[in-house]
């Protein structure tokens, strides 16, 4: 499973010309599902998503996560996060998991978010055409990887 965490000014999820989801400041966090991954990703991603402390304190220094800022949180769905591009011009998804793998672990993942942070989380659409606005805030932009957690 692997997650890009953007902290956010703001950010949006328009689908079809209709706002799905707005945020104000926060996180957005894009979420590729492979077809391996499973409740131990889930839990061991949420918690370090939850915890992470990439907001500024008052000396301006990143040591505040987004439950000690009371910032919003937005979950998009993204198996583009899983492109293989080794061979070839056109990226290969073959590693990115199929939905009827992916969606419930896509919806668990969004109730455990909240459950770990105390805070609501608004979606996208999972595997709709959706059009993702933000203002990046800093900008602060991390990757992370449940299989790099060792």
């Amino acid at each position: 499973m692997r997650v890009v965490i953007q902290r956010v000014a703001h950010a949006a999820v328009t689908i079809d010309g209709i706002v799905k989801s707005r945020i104000g400041p926060g996180l957005l966090i894009l979420l590729g599902i492979e077809q391996e991954d499973g409740l131990e990703d889930i839990d061991w991603l949420c918690k370090k998503i939850a915890a992470m402390r990439i907001f500024s304190d008052e000396a301006g220094l990143m040591n505040k996560s987004v439950q000690d800022i009371a910032g919003e949180l937005l979950v998009v769905s993204q198996f583009t996060l899983h492109a293989s591009t080794k061979k070839g011009n056109r990226p290969s998804f073959i590693k990115a998991a199929r939905p009827e793998t992916a969606i419930p672990l896509y919806e668990q993942f969004v109730q455990m978010l909240a459950a770990e942070s105390g805070r609501p989380v608004s979606t996208g659409t999972f595997g709709a055409d959706m059009k993702v606005e933000l203002l990046n805030d800093g900008p602060v932009t991390i990757i992370v990887d449940s299989r790099d957690r060792q």
